[in-house]
């Protein structure tokens, strides 16, 4: 046992194949990074890791019973979430098609605006209204902190640095890739158009399926 941690490479392993999952968190952050740089891709990972951050906390001190015993509250929170996703996604649909009718000038008319969304708090906001995910953490983390240990705010603070580590070198990753990407692209408007359409079919799809998530 490492410092009230039982099975701790189980938990290392584990960890690490669940932030590979895809997921509306890690697909914000390739986006953002791909169409406005590095700096923003970071300032929207930095996002995703207060919003992580907090779900950690809260479902230690357990906000996910809370949920659970509380299908209102759930369901909530659950919808509030699933139509966050899918306001984003028809955002970003909406943009891709407008850039692709309108041409170089409209690409440059829209650009500004789009600078405007502070990439951070929308990361945040997409990370705190994900119910699922606290009822995951505390499902997760509970199976390796032993329930005698005398310090289990160790154990945690353990265990989420361990995810937060893996989370923030495969989010530098996407980071990097979408730059990359996006410089492949830059001149290929229409697939550019296309592959923003993609992406926001992707969270209308988030948000359909958080809405459909059941507290089983």
């Amino acid at each position: 046992m490492f410092f009230g941690i039982t099975n701790i490479w189980t938990y290392v392993i584990g960890a690490f194949l669940i932030i590979l999952l895809p997921g509306p968190n890690s697909l914000y952050v390739l986006t953002t990074g791909a169409q406005r740089g590095v700096r923003a891709g970071y300032r929207a990972a930095a996002g995703v890791f207060a919003g992580d951050t907090v779900l950690m906390v809260l479902s230690a001190a357990g906000v996910a019973s809370l949920l659970q015993s509380t299908p209102p509250l759930f369901n909530a929170v659950k919808y509030a979430g699933a139509g966050y996703l899918a306001w984003i996604g028809l955002g970003m649909i909406r943009s891709a098609l407008g850039n692709r009718r309108g041409g170089a000038e409209r690409v440059r008319e829209v650009a500004p605006v789009a600078d405007l969304a502070d990439p951070f708090r929308k990361a945040l906001t997409i990370s705190l209204l994900n119910p699922k995910a606290i009822l995951f953490f505390i499902s997760f983390f509970v199976q390796f902190v032993d329930p005698h240990y005398g310090a289990p705010v160790v154990s945690f603070l353990i265990l989420g640095a361990i995810c937060q580590l893996f989370s923030m070198l495969y989010l530098s990753t996407l980071i990097f890739g979408g730059v990359y990407l996006a410089n492949q692209f830059r001149r290929r408007r229409r697939l550019s158009a296309g592959l923003t359409s993609g992406v926001g079919v992707l969270f209308v799809g988030f948000g359909a399926k958080l809405a459909t998530t059941s507290l089983g």
